[in-house]
């Protein structure tokens, strides 16, 4: 199964759809309009609706996480081997994982169960997919043959470079975003303030072995993430307070 955050006519998402099709039968499931910065969001303040536009290709008016567990509860007749994710119009780096629902879509998938891949594509314009399909099919084929540990997935960014060009491939650790102001506030026509949340992003930490490190090196990062939050060392160290 496939899915994304950019919607259903998404570019990345046909032409991952088509590179996976030569390992078996793929459901594209997928949620009708951009869903960007969705996080992990699901709908239950309303119902949700589904609309097979053409043979395999699913809309759902909701979140990718919502097309997951769509698919996995009701949708599909058959459970998924392998979920991916993408591919996305633009990269999921460091921090950027807490936002994206591409991530998240991935996320949603390995909470369910399914080994599941999130790919990326490190542009923001003239995205050239073809390197990160061909990946893409490749890592699919590895995870069906190996697997992945428990409450394991795989984060995924690729240059937007041919694939001839691409210097290999590095196993990484999450980066670390550096961002400028978060709010810019602007007034209306009636003289009423407004505010868009986002401001500029000044780059990542360098910090050797990370996402962003790989890629500035035009190497394809992949990053296992674990769902288990927890802070282990902090957890010892706060055992030791006295409530």
């Amino acid at each position: 199964m496939i899915t994304n955050d950019d919607g259903i006519q998404s570019e990345g998402l046909k032409a991952l759809k088509e590179a996976l099709s030569i390992l078996g039968t793929v459901a594209v499931v997928a949620p009708d309009r951009e869903q960007s910065t969705s996080s992990h969001a699901i709908t239950l303040h309303r119902p949700l609706r589904v609309q097979w536009i053409s043979e395999g290709f699913c809309a759902v008016d909701g979140t990718p996480a919502d097309c997951v567990n769509l698919s996995v509860n009701g949708i599909l007749k058959e459970r998924p081997k392998v979920l991916v994710s993408g591919i996305n119009k633009g990269e999921n780096l460091g921090d950027d994982v807490t936002y994206s629902g591409t991530v998240s879509a991935a996320i949603e998938g390995t909470l369910v169960g399914i080994p599941s891949i999130a790919v990326s594509l490190v542009a923001r314009e003239n995205f050239r997919f073809e390197a990160a399909a061909a990946f893409s099919r490749k890592i699919v084929r590895l995870v069906m043959d190996h697997g992945l540990p428990k409450d394991t997935l795989l984060n995924v960014n690729v240059p937007n470079l041919p694939e001839a060009e691409i210097k290999g491939v590095e196993i990484t650790r999450q980066g670390k975003r550096v961002y400028g102001d978060a709010i810019v506030e602007k007034t209306d026509p009636r003289g009423k303030k407004y505010y868009w949340i986002g401001g500029d992003v000044l780059g990542y930490r360098h910090v050797p072995g990370s996402d962003f490190d790989a890629v500035s090196r035009d190497m394809i990062s992949v990053t296992p993430l674990k769902l288990d939050l927890t802070d282990y060392d902090a957890m010892e160290k706060i055992k030791t307070w006295e409530f």
